[in-house]
């Protein structure tokens, strides 16, 4: 079959992201709310800061905001890893970066699957945060034992979501027809079912051994926990959720709040508990609860470079170590006077941020650059070409997730203080093993669209330079 007769893996993403969406209004009606809040606040934003609406639309990133979500899934063992990396290939979206939640306390390890590229991350940079059982943290050996035995049993694809992600790799791709099946079947896989797979007695020592643990092998799939719509003021988001009838968690978390976002800021309302039944009881099962569900809002901001890195992680771990913040809130306020107090040690303004190489940033000429080509000076550095209004840098959206901040938002969704320290941390070999490819690194992607960006328009410029 002709390669011209196959859906583009992006149109395939939005297809996908649309249907998911469709489908977890209908399942938590507060989601439904949460988008009405999230696109009366970015219509006021944009209509408030021209500027702000000016560097979207110059970077063509305009018409992805209210396309964009995240949703977040956690797995139970890696044959699930494998063929979950097979079917978001099909949609365009690669793993990237290694998360490490068990120093937090949440016995997984987690990538995330998303468009890589810019013009793909533009038509629709649809992320979900994937997340992998580890059950060798369970330190009870006979649960850990009866668990891995739950979990073999279960299959989480439709056998039609699997012979589709083996013709998209066999041909290439999917026709229209082949396409429209694959997000019907691959919608399967994050459906919510409230049958459990197990007793209730089982399901309550799995929870006893963490209520994550409960959450991934008593369930017949990995159920979508969340989707996440990007907000332009998280702050505005947090302020007005109980307006909506909304109760937000206690705290904002990421960063503070800047005059020029960096990374990735989160807030989420609290999970819901939902009615489910277990094996066992009558001919329905017994009845009983989980929690699992929950509504969440980001605020994306610029993506930053090891150095920017190291700054932030060594400013928020202070923060961290000086005020601690229970799941119900208290210590919530000198916990953000404090994270505003250290933050005033990051420089707030794009042009700094940039001259110290503290966060990358997309390159491009400006009308006075083209007008000015004949007379430029071909000795001039970067900085003067930007300080001399020929170059124009603009900031690249992180497109990635902070695994404190995940953690936190697992943990007051959970509705638990409760901390566990795992002996063994660390081990993306093994993930990347499961996984069945090794993650991208998330700077290298970013250095490389910067790079890209500032050789195209040096190009422009007729400077010729080596961009290291």
């Amino acid at each position: 079959m002709s390669a011209n007769a196959f859906v583009h893996p992006d149109e395939i993403r939005s297809m996908f992201s649309s249907a998911m969406s469709d489908m977890y209004r209908a399942e938590v009606p507060q989601y439904g709310t949460l988008m009405e809040l999230v696109s009366d606040i970015n219509r006021q934003k944009l209509s408030a800061d021209p500027e702000l609406r000016d560097g979207l639309a110059h970077n063509d990133e305009l018409g992805r905001i209210d396309l964009e979500r995240h949703g977040a899934i956690r797995l139970g063992k890696p044959e699930e890893l494998f063929n979950m990396r097979r079917l978001f290939a099909v949609m365009g979206m690669h793993p990237v970066g290694y998360y490490d939640l068990s120093v937090a306390g949440v016995p997984v390890h987690s990538t995330a699957f998303r468009p890589i590229d810019d013009e793909a991350l533009r038509r629709n940079p649809f992320r979900v945060f994937t997340s992998l059982l580890r059950l060798e943290l369970i330190e009870d050996e006979g649960l850990r034992t009866e668990a891995e035995a739950i979990l073999a049993e279960r299959e989480i694809f439709t056998p039609d979501a699997l012979k589709l992600i083996y013709l998209a790799e066999k041909n290439g791709g999917l026709d229209r027809i082949q396409a429209e099946q694959f997000v019907a079947e691959a919608l399967e896989t994050f459906r919510w079912h409230s049958d459990a797979t197990v007793s209730l007695e089982t399901y309550q020592k799995l929870h006893d051994a963490h209520r994550l643990i409960a959450d991934v092998v008593c369930f017949k799939g990995p159920h979508i926990n969340h989707l996440t719509p990007r907000t332009l003021d998280i702050d505005a988001v947090q302020r007005d959720m109980p307006k909506r009838g909304i109760s937000p968690k206690a705290i904002v978390e990421g960063p503070p709040t800047r005059n020029c976002p960096i990374l990735l800021r989160q807030t989420s309302f609290k999970a819901l508990e939902e009615q489910v039944y277990f094996v066992g009881g009558s001919a329905k099962g017994t009845a009983g609860t989980h929690t699992a569900r929950f509504g969440e809002i980001e605020q994306r901001g610029i993506a930053l470079t090891a150095e920017g890195r190291k700054l932030y992680d060594t400013l928020l771990a202070s923060v961290r170590h000086a005020v601690q913040v229970s799941a119900g809130g208290s210590n919530a306020r000198d916990y953000e006077t404090e994270l505003a107090e250290r933050f005033a040690a990051f420089p707030d303004d794009y042009e700094t941020l940039r001259v110290e190489k503290l966060a990358f940033f997309r390159y491009s000429v400006t009308k006075a650059g083209r007008n000015a080509v004949e007379n430029v000076d071909l000795e001039a550095s970067v900085n003067d070409l930007v300080d001399q209004g020929y170059l124009r840098a603009d900031p690249i959206i992180y497109e990635d997730f902070l695994p404190v901040s995940a953690a936190g938002i697992f943990q007051s969704n959970l509705g638990s203080d409760e901390q566990k320290n795992y002996a063994e941390q660390s081990n993306q070999d093994v993930f990347e093993q499961c996984l069945g490819a090794p993650v991208a690194d998330e700077l290298a992607l970013y250095a490389a669209h910067e790079k890209a960006s500032l050789e195209a328009a040096l190009e422009t410029l007729g400077v010729q330079k080596n961009v290291a």
